[in-house]
């Protein structure tokens, strides 16, 4: 028990170590695809309400997070790096957007109350979890029945950068890359419907269509 503690705390560090070095540069990159980015915008701010509670995991920058934040009633929005960190505290500053509160700290870390949130957005982060069924399974706790949650993942289950497993290893041993999951698309709409979700929205984007993004809705409660 003490080493899997030991090992999880080592490659939590080494995760936090490269997205800290990453967050300057990471900042001033132009966004890949503007179209596709719009595009997941508007969806899902269809489906905001003024009075909601929003939770976004790896919020990076922040930069998502401030453009739904006028759309909702508050968003807690989360990030592993605390360079990542600043920039989005800044960014939200000088946008002059004080609903959101940002956070260090992990989704499961985090442990929010269990339906406690109408919304989690998890947007290019569950490629990047090792124990990424369980973040799932913990957006399914803490949603609220009714709740969305709208992710965007790279798949490369069925592409040929699947390879990159091969040195996903000693790249993070060098810091040179963070954790990658090689997931297919199936893998993941499984996973996300075997937590009890609903798939509502579900489209490619990005070279290859090897991103997937996803709207699932929690159901509702059944009536006694």
């Amino acid at each position: 028990m003490m080493m899997s503690i030991i090992s999880a705390g080592a490659r939590m560090s080494k995760s936090e170590n490269f997205w800290d070095k990453k967050a300057e540069g990471y900042a001033k990159s132009p966004v890949s695809d503007e179209a596709a980015y719009q595009r997941k915008l508007t969806e899902t701010q269809s489906f905001f309400e003024p009075d909601m509670q929003v939770l976004e995991f790896g919020c990076g920058t922040g930069t998502t997070a401030i453009h739904h934040a006028p759309h909702v009633r508050h968003i807690d929005a989360l990030d592993i790096s605390a360079n990542m960190l600043s920039i989005a505290r800044r960014k939200a500053s000088e946008a002059g957007v004080n609903n959101i509160t940002f956070t260090r700290s992990t989704l499961t870390e985090f442990k929010a109350d269990a339906q406690s949130t109408d919304a989690v957005l998890a947007l290019n982060v569950i490629h990047l979890l090792p124990d990424w069924r369980a973040n799932i399974q913990e957006v399914a706790r803490i949603l609220k029945p009714g709740g969305i949650v709208v992710s965007s993942t790279v798949c490369l289950g069925q592409s040929y950068l699947r390879f990159i497993k091969l040195i996903a290893p000693l790249g993070k041993m060098l810091g040179l890359m963070p954790d990658i999951v090689i997931l297919t698309e199936t893998e993941l709409t499984s996973e996300i419907t075997r937590a009890g979700f609903e798939v509502e929205r579900q489209w490619h984007h990005g070279k290859d269509g090897i991103s997937v993004f996803v709207i699932a809705r929690k159901p509702h409660a059944l009536p006694n």
